[in-house]
């Protein structure tokens, strides 16, 4: 039954009995203090520790958020996640408090932000509801959402010292602006809105397939016997790396037929439904259902879930843990690191599989640790193109004169409002519109910066007799369906769009992409690409013409383009395309791109700042191989530059006193063991076996005898390892374990090698393995943390190489 009431007075009263009583608890302010905290911490502590479900989101706006609230929330309990949004100035205001009960959702919205005046002797008003499960389950989807959102961050130690800072910053520049009235009562600022009229855009199912017989088609093919040797292996998760237009969604469901029970999980509902559609026609003998903000049919055979509703602890405890046999994760560069990693945590499939088209190391970090960096079956839109399964292209790079070195860059994108006054000139118009008109094909695809931009150049374009549309959120007078069907019969020449097409929609008969928007990120540059390239009749081509100016990640494009890349990370601005295709750049886009690459960021630089991206994530120093699987930067790029993880941590200033001492003493065993050669793994599955032995007795001599037991487990336990290292004719009759045999294999490659390789570091002696290295007592703790650290890098790095190297 529903129940409405307004309060008025002490919402305090009501957030605790919320609190003591709910299951899961969501908080959504605009700021926070530490006032407000203080009222509530002992009831959320004890939520935390029975194991409810408690998740905190606050923004950043004008910094009224107090850095010690931050800092009090993260000092509470682990089991309480807290982020902030990021707003780079733009106004956010929402004030929400969300508790799910046994049989009902109960939520408060109002004008309380979370302050000791607001939640006490404050005049405010809010509303809270009971009884209205739809409106709550929606709310708490849209939450999930901001939640997780691009501009949100962790608050962890780390972040809430930078956070400190910025704090500090900004009330120095604004000395007069009024904070506390005293240390326990605050005034709620008045903060200025923007005027909004958002309108959800048209969710399109649409039901068509690109086969009329569903097969497997070339690419799935191949990939689907990768996927078979990955699981002969042993391996329980893979990656699968595909460019748009191949058919994933597909793959994904001929290789589900293996398995029983599927959940197939995605961020948008158009792959939901889209995804649950092509399975249905791949096995008809099997039930699918939607489980989701609307519909939770979780009792076929295949559930196609969204990450939002799933990664809600009520939501997901509704399964069991071993419930399903496969887990399918669609647009897999979206596998953000704690929505994503709760589902992954609590589920135990048979197999994990990734699929997505972009998993760019530039722009993910995250994409690569979740399936342990195995990828088991990897093809590009490049060799796509080449073996002819998707459309060659035609790319004309177009000067832009905008000086975008003025405008404000808010660490993801440039500042909207300034933006937009370069963009929407007359000017401006016009040399898109003649670079169109020179290059054009009879169906594009124009992607714009925003809303404003895209309305603009569409109403431009239709002054000049052009059939055009602007579809975004906002659109109400044509539905997106109808818009690709006009398109496609060409009542229209151009859709102007911002961010619909990105993903999950296909429309297949564009043959013309118009980019008008600064590359911000090259994984939605690379999924706008593939919005072109699909096979369709009397399409040659995709004509791809691009304004190019002095924006980020300019002179970086390009090197998508490129089949033969540099191995050095150097952009090359003359790439080397498919035979099939062409680029022409203008002549001011060459020298412009020239002198960019001149002055891009230097290595080391580069290096620091995806560490601290990583440490920022986690909220403390990443591992070395954390670093490798979360990291934008190649894990190698470290050693080439520092000599070792350890040396890259001392120059970048983070290592405490005391490590660095015990970085000096031992400086040259940190190098060793990272720059010794690795034809096969077996110099640090013996370096392994020895750190098994724990803190204080790794580093003593060890035997051929003593080490064989765990060689040869470590070695055979997993078929890909037995695979790459231990299955040519010497190792493969040691399959049956032998001691003799697998010591006389240890002494002869690993002791021996190594001790002639090392200078000195390392010897082999009277049958004994030593280390040279003379340990104080007081450094065994770090120099056996640093020392495990490189070996569990090397060695999953070795493999990981290997394997992918092999397919």
């Amino acid at each position: 039954m529903r129940d409405v009431e307004l309060v008025t007075e002490r919402l305090i009263d009501h957030l605790i009995d919320g609190i003591e009583k709910s299951s899961t608890i969501c908080i959504l302010v605009s700021f926070l203090m530490k006032s407000g905290v203080e009222l509530l911490k002992e009831s959320l502590q004890r939520a935390a520790e029975r194991g409810a479900d408690i998740k905190i989101c606050t923004g950043d706006y004008l910094f009224v958020t107090q850095p010690e609230a931050l800092q009090a929330l993260c000092n509470l309990h682990e089991n309480i996640e807290v982020r902030l949004y990021k707003s780079n100035g733009t106004a956010f205001h929402p004030k929400s408090y969300m508790f799910e009960f046994e049989n009902n959702g109960y939520f408060i919205v109002g004008s309380s932000n979370l302050s000791r005046s607001a939640l006490t002797t404050g005049v405010e008003w809010n509303l809270a509801v009971s009884g209205e499960k739809e409106v709550y389950e929606k709310a708490l989807n849209e939450f999930t959402k901001l939640m997780y959102h691009e501009q949100t961050v962790p608050v962890n130690e780390f972040t809430v010292k930078a956070y400190q800072k910025e704090y500090e910053t900004y009330h120095q520049q604004h000395p007069n602006l009024v904070r506390t009235l005293t240390t326990s009562e605050e005034i709620e600022l008045m903060l200025p809105t923007k005027k909004k009229n958002k309108v959800p855009y048209e969710v399109v199912h649409e039901s068509s397939a690109p086969y009329e017989t569903i097969q497997p088609r070339f690419a799935q093919i191949e990939a689907l016997e990768e996927l078979e040797k990955t699981i002969e292996e042993g391996y329980n998760r893979a990656l699968v790396v595909m460019a748009t237009g191949l058919g994933k969604t597909y793959l994904a469901g001929f290789f589900a037929k293996r398995f029983n029970r599927v959940l197939f999980i995605a961020h948008r509902e158009e792959i939901l439904h889209q995804a649950k559609q092509s399975f249905q026609r791949i096995s008809i003998e099997k039930t699918c259902g939607i489980y989701n903000g609307k519909q939770k049919e979780r009792h076929a055979d295949y559930i196609f879930a969204s990450i939002f509703t799933l990664s809600m602890k009520q939501h997901l405890e509704v399964f069991d843990r071993d419930e399903f046999d496969l887990i399918i994760i669609d647009e897999f560069h979206h596998a953000a690191a704690k929505s994503y990693q709760r589902v992954l945590d609590y589920f135990k499939p048979s197999f994990l599989l990734g699929i997505t088209a972009t998993p760019d190391r530039h722009d993910n970090k995250d994409v690569y640790a979740i399936c342990d960096g195995n990828v088991a079956y990897r093809i590009d839109f490049l060799e796509a193109i080449q073996r002819q399964w998707l459309a060659p292209f035609r790319y004309y790079g177009i000067y832009d004169d905008t000086d975008y070195s003025q405008l404000t860059w808010l660490g993801t994108r440039y500042d909207e409002q300034e933006l937009l006054q370069v963009q929407l000139r007359k000017e401006m118009a016009d040399k898109i519109l003649q670079a169109w008109e020179k290059h054009k094909q009879p169906r594009t695809l124009v992607f714009c910066s925003s809303i404003k931009q895209a309305d603009f150049l569409a109403h431009y374009f239709q002054q000049h007799g052009y059939q055009t549309v602007s579809l975004h959120s906002k659109q109400m007078e044509i539905s997106r369906k109808q818009a690709i069907d006009m398109l496609t019969e060409g009542e229209l020449d151009a859709i102007f769009t911002v961010d619909l097409f990105n993903e999950g929609v296909d429309i297949p008969s564009v043959d013309t992409l118009l980019f008008v928007r600064p590359t911000e990120s090259l994984t939605v540059f690379t999924q706008q690409i593939g919005r072109g390239l699909r096979l369709y009749p009397e399409k040659d081509a995709c004509v791809i013409i691009d304004l190019i100016g002095n924006y980020r990640n300019a002179d970086v494009k390009l090197s998508l383009f490129d089949t033969a890349p540099n191995r050095k990370g150097k952009a090359n601005i003359h790439p080397t395309v498919p035979a099939s295709c062409d680029i022409q750049l203008d002549t001011k886009v060459i020298n412009l791109l020239q002198e960019m690459a001149r002055k891009r960021q230097p290595r080391k630089e580069k290096l620091n700042a995806h560490y601290l991206e990583v440490k920022q994530e986690l909220g403390r120093r990443p591992t070395y191989l954390e670093l490798h699987l979360k990291g934008k930067s190649n894990s190698v790029e470290y050693k080439q530059e520092f000599k070792s993880y350890i040396g890259f941590l001392h120059w970048a200033g983070e290592l405490s006193e005391r490590e660095r001492e015990v970085f000096y003493r031992y400086e040259p065993w940190y190098i060793e063991v990272e720059k010794t050669g690795m034809a096969k793994s077996y110099k640090m599955v013996v370096l392994l076996a020895m750190l098994q032995r724990g803190v204080s007795a790794w580093y003593d001599p060890i035997t051929p005898e003593q080490v064989a037991p765990f060689f040869h487990r470590y070695l055979t336990e997993a078929e890909y390892r037995k695979r790459i290292d231990f299955s040519d004719k010497e190792t493969k009759r040691l399959w049956d374990y032998d001691e003799q045999k697998v010591s006389k294999l240890i002494v002869n490659m690993p002791m021996k090698k190594w001790s002639g390789s090392s200078n000195g570091l390392v010897f082999f002696e009277n049958n004994h393995f030593k280390l040279n290295l003379e340990v104080k007592k007081e450094d065994e703790p770090i120099l056996f943390e640093w020392t495990k650290q490189i070996c569990e890098y090397r060695l999953h790095y070795h493999f990981e190489r290997k394997a992918n190297t092999t397919k």
